[in-house]
């Protein structure tokens, strides 16, 4: 059964008591998805690739937190996001109604558009960003655009191991556009191998408290 908890930094996450599992880390949810994602892959995605729009696709879309947080920085920065969500078990709108993230950010009319917006349908969130929620049991093939980004937020590679594999990685590796990213907060030795055997270049950065390091993998 899935749990609301409060992280270090006030910011919900969910847990999952029987498989060992929440959604975000305990040290700060806002915190950890603004450093691996935002700060480490949307602002430097933003840079490579100054056209728009800018395609991203996430793989476990969860709580909505990083497609918030990416919505707030298309907003801030005035650059046109187009913006792929893959979840097999969406929260449903009572977990949702619980999130504290849209009253902490100041956000909440853009949180609730997020989770309001049509499953398997393109929505306009607001002027600059645009969002596709896609049901899909990965891994399986994916009906999109080639992409300039990639968040991969998967539960742990113990828990998900088909979405840390080499294969699964080739997929995303053929999604991507050139020179585009792969961002994660998982930096494992086996993870790192298996990116680079499906042709990214790995490159550990420096993580969010409480976590090391973490990747970005260029194609």
């Amino acid at each position: 059964m899935r749990q609301l908890q409060l992280t270090a930094d006030g910011s919900h996450t969910i847990s999952i008591p029987e498989m060992n599992v929440s959604y975000h880390s305990h040290h700060g949810a806002i915190q950890e998805s603004m450093h691996v994602f935002v700060r480490s892959g949307l602002m430097v995605l933003f840079e490579k690739f100054p056209g728009d729009p800018l395609r991203l696709l996430e793989i476990g879309f969860g709580t909505g937190l990083n497609a918030l947080l990416s919505a707030r920085e298309a907003g801030l920065h005035q650059r046109w996001i187009r913006y792929s969500g893959i979840e097999k078990y969406p929260l449903t709108e009572a977990e949702t109604g619980q999130l504290n993230y849209g009253s902490l950010m100041a956000q909440q009319e853009l949180f609730n558009k997020i989770h309001e917006a049509e499953w398997e349908k393109e929505t306009d969130i607001s002027p600059y960003f645009s969002l596709l929620k896609l049901q899909i049991a990965l891994p399986a093939a994916l009906p999109l655009q080639p992409v300039h980004g990639i968040y991969l937020d998967a539960f742990a590679p113990d828990v998900q191991p088909e979405l840390w594999s080499q294969a699964f990685f080739e997929q995303l590796y053929g999604l991507l556009l050139s020179g585009g990213a792969l961002l994660t907060y998982s930096s494992k030795s086996n993870v790192r191998r298996a990116l680079t055997a499906a042709g990214f270049d790995v490159t550990k950065i420096p993580g969010p408290p409480g976590k090391r390091e973490i990747v970005r993998a260029w194609k």
